[in-house]
């Protein structure tokens, strides 16, 4: 099988469960984050080989894990397909986010002004490359990381403050290293549950999110051949 030219960057736990049921037979390989395994994946009429990687949940292994993806396998493409959580009455839950902007939200800086800092980890995704029409109805968006999961107090401001709908652990850190290495990334992550000034939906019920995480990466997986078309990186 040939060098890959797509790698998939995979992060919660749950997203990863999900593909090891998913692709149960392929060799599972260790890295310094996480296992990855290569499996051909239907690509315009071909078989491309593509790289899933588990390179961790969270701010900090999501950006060691898509450095050493890039230094590791230099590919054309990295994509990270996974979960977020929306922001009640301004998304809904199962709707498909392709991120155009990431920003580290839980950035506190006290001794001077806030905003540079906020600014030095946002990051505009270049995505005049990914032609259309997509394989899946998308909603374009802005998405929040932070070390945490959303606080509901806090949605609203975040909506206020950024524009922002959605909420993860990990597509700032992403987008960042992806930008700083010149690579194309893909971020798409779909909505899993929602959080309100009232509470979210799954919290203290982990056993909802692990299976509406598999039906997201279900679906996620299911267009990847289309989405790497989408891509324009022809042979």
């Amino acid at each position: 099988m040939t060098s890959p030219r797509v790698v998939v960057l995979i992060c919660a736990d749950a997203e990863w469960a999900a593909l090891e049921h998913r692709f149960p037979a392929p060799q599972r390989h260790p890295s310094p984050y996480g296992p990855w395994f290569r499996v051909p994946i239907p690509v315009g009429g071909e078989h491309w080989p593509v790289v899933f990687f588990h390179g961790g949940w969270g701010k900090i292994a999501s950006a060691g894990g898509t450095q050493y993806a890039i230094d590791r396998w230099q590919p054309d493409l990295l994509v990270n397909l996974g979960t977020c959580g929306g922001f009640a009455g301004h998304v809904r839950l199962g709707e498909v986010i392709l991120v155009e902007k990431a920003l580290a939200y839980d950035i506190l800086e006290q001794i001077g002004d806030a905003e540079p800092a906020l600014a030095h980890y946002t990051t505009v995704l270049d995505l005049s490359w990914l032609r259309e029409p997509y394989p899946l109805p998308v909603r374009r968006g802005l998405m929040v990381s932070g070390d945490r999961d959303l606080v509901p107090d806090e949605v609203q401001d975040l909506h206020r403050r950024f524009g922002a709908m959605v909420g993860d652990w990990e597509s700032a850190a992403i987008a960042y290293v992806a930008h700083r290495n010149g690579i194309r990334c893909l971020i798409l992550r779909g909505v899993s549950d929602l959080v309100g000034p009232e509470g979210g939906e799954v919290y203290g019920q982990p056993g909802t999110f692990w299976e509406r995480a598999r039906d997201i990466m279900n679906r996620l997986v299911d267009s990847l051949g289309d989405w790497i078309q989408c891509a324009g990186l022809g042979r």
